[in-house]
């Protein structure tokens, strides 16, 4: 069977003269940047220098005060199709009270507006179990998403954001409360998706080293107090993987079993 073929340069992401102020105050200002299609973005800045308040533009939470946003190839204000996005935000965005279990915190990843009332399919549900356990955290699936420690927090709601196969992946400093082993397997799993399917993705980070082994040294772009390090990965060959979470499966069954390193 045929590959699909894919052009590897559609913009994903287009920020145009962005900026942003909170009661007037500037936070960010005339931000202009494209990502492309299989770019792997890393987002550096100090404190304060808008890296989180930029991925909230991106994903339709705040709006700017000046510039434009396109999400692949549609302005943000028209963009419908946020089942192609996959988003993790920083932890301490989510209330720890919130009744939801484990399972049904990973399968609301799948649903959109008009599903979210809908009857869980056989599918969904092996999606869910998949992407479970990518995460390692199958045996948590019935708890309480409020009695798990941040860790398993946070790859709780990584295993939501990759559960509907996303086109872009963009994650708010996706490793923070988690152990240095799995910080390592999560960033080879995220290297391989990258190298191996159809994603893009968008990553605020701290962790220079992280950043720089895989990104280069230094950033393809400036803006203000926010560094971008890109790399785009061309290896077309390997895009006819469109399962992704049973992928996933397979290379943490591999990763277990010591086939790949992490």
């Amino acid at each position: 069977m045929q590959k699909a073929q894919f052009a590897c340069h559609a913009p994903i992401i287009e920020l145009d003269d962005v900026s942003f102020a909170y009661e007037q105050r500037p936070v960010i200002s005339n931000v202009s940047f494209a990502v492309q299609e299989r770019d792997f973005v890393g987002v550096i800045g100090s404190n304060g220098a808008g890296k989180t308040t930029l991925l909230r533009m991106i994903v339709g939470l705040l709006k700017p005060t000046g510039g434009s946003i396109k999400l692949f190839g549609r302005p943000i204000g028209q963009f419908r199709d946020w089942e192609r996005i996959g988003y993790v935000p920083q932890k301490n965005s989510f209330n720890p009270l919130f009744p939801a279990t484990v399972r049904e915190v990973v399968l609301s990843g799948l649903y959109n507006r008009n599903k979210l009332f809908k009857r869980v399919s056989k599918a969904d549900a092996v999606k869910c179990d998949d992407a479970l356990h990518a995460m390692d955290i199958e045996d948590l699936a019935e708890k309480r998403i409020g009695q798990l420690s941040g860790g398993q927090q946070q790859r709780a709601f990584l295993a939501r954001a990759l559960i509907n196969n996303p086109a872009l992946l963009i994650l708010d400093e996706p490793t923070v409360g988690i152990d240095t082993e799995t910080q390592e397997g999560f960033f080879h799993l995220i290297k391989h998706m990258h190298q191996h399917h159809n994603i893009t993705f968008l990553m605020v980070s701290h962790d220079m080293e992280m950043i720089r082994s895989y990104l280069g040294q230094e950033p393809k772009r400036q803006a203000g107090k926010i560094d971008f390090y890109v790399k785009h990965s061309h290896d077309l060959e390997d895009c006819g993987e469109t399962n992704l979470t049973h992928s996933l499966r397979g290379l943490r069954q591999a990763m277990e079993s010591g086939k790949v390193g992490v």
